[in-house]
């Protein structure tokens, strides 16, 4: 039984289709269904039951999906542990953010570093999910919520500031009112967020124009007047048409941490990456 077929097992489990699985391994749609067919043969069971709505494990699926996973840890980890006794600064760095900051924030570290390190070529992946760094989906992530998986380091980069900002014909609202005012805010997956409460506590009265999980959207609308929005000032002050609203009293800082698996923390390009962080964050 090869890992390769086993793989494709795993991608079909999560995903629930053959094509999904597909896109996710960077493999033919036909390659996927042959392989998983072979499986299926070498094994003697049949491991998927095939519905309207895509695959579904059977009983024999399900017995050895634990025994799969263990295979796939084994593999990641060999995987992790020979790239990070990687000497050469050239390959593929991966990283991962949130949109807003792979716009506003990572740009010029990016580009000191491509400079500096030619041969590295890095993939950016921007977005709200939070990448799994144990299977190699992005070496280096940068996000504001700490780490609590295993097996990572991480550390607090920096502290972002934030502010209320309005397009530039918006009066500026009461505070502890809001009435007449509209707001731009967080979508309800993430009205979790302390700039949200901030908010809803300053301007109780206000109406929700906008909610959406991207802030370079709420930046946007903002600036042609949809509403108010809390912004990390990393954005609000690049874009045009927006200026600080005081309310008297600023909204809650956020701490930004990067992480990235304890496997990698020799791996020169991933070193270098975080050196020119670092520095350039300072500066």
């Amino acid at each position: 039984m090869e890992w390769g077929d086993i793989r494709i097992f795993l991608a079909v489990v999560r995903s629930g289709t053959l094509g999904a699985a597909a896109r996710a391994l960077k493999l033919s749609h036909p390659t996927i269904g042959r392989r998983l067919r072979a499986l299926e043969a070498d094994t003697g069971q049949t491991l998927f039951q095939r519905t309207s709505e895509g695959f579904v494990l059977t009983d024999e699926g399900k017995a050895i999906l634990a025994l799969a996973e263990q295979m796939e840890e084994s593999a990641l980890a060999m995987e992790r542990r020979l790239a990070g006794e990687g000497e050469q600064l050239d390959g593929m760095l991966r990283i991962s953010s949130a949109d807003w900051f792979g716009a506003y924030v990572l740009p010029p570290i990016l580009a000191e570093f491509t400079r500096s390190h030619p041969n590295v070529s890095v993939e950016l992946v921007t977005g709200a999910r939070l990448f799994n760094l144990s299977r190699r989906e992005a070496d280096l992530v940068f996000r504001i919520v700490p780490f609590d998986e295993p097996d990572i380091v991480q550390r607090r980069l920096m502290t972002l500031d934030y502010a209320l900002y309005a397009g530039q014909s918006v009066p500026d609202p009461v505070a502890g009112d809001g009435t007449g005012s509209a707001i731009i805010t967080m979508d309800t997956a993430l009205s979790g967020f302390p700039d949200v409460a901030w908010l809803q506590r300053l301007l109780p009265n206000a109406r929700t124009a906008l909610r959406s999980n991207n802030r370079s959207v709420q930046a946007r609308m903002c600036a042609l007047g949809i509403g108010l929005a809390v912004l990390p000032c990393a954005i609000g002050d690049n874009v045009a048409g927006l200026r600080r609203v005081d309310l008297g009293e600023p909204p809650p800082r956020r701490d930004m941490w990067l992480g990235y698996h304890r496997d990698l923390r020799r791996l020169r390009r991933l070193r270098a990456m975080l050196d020119v962080a670092l520095r350039v964050l300072a500066d």
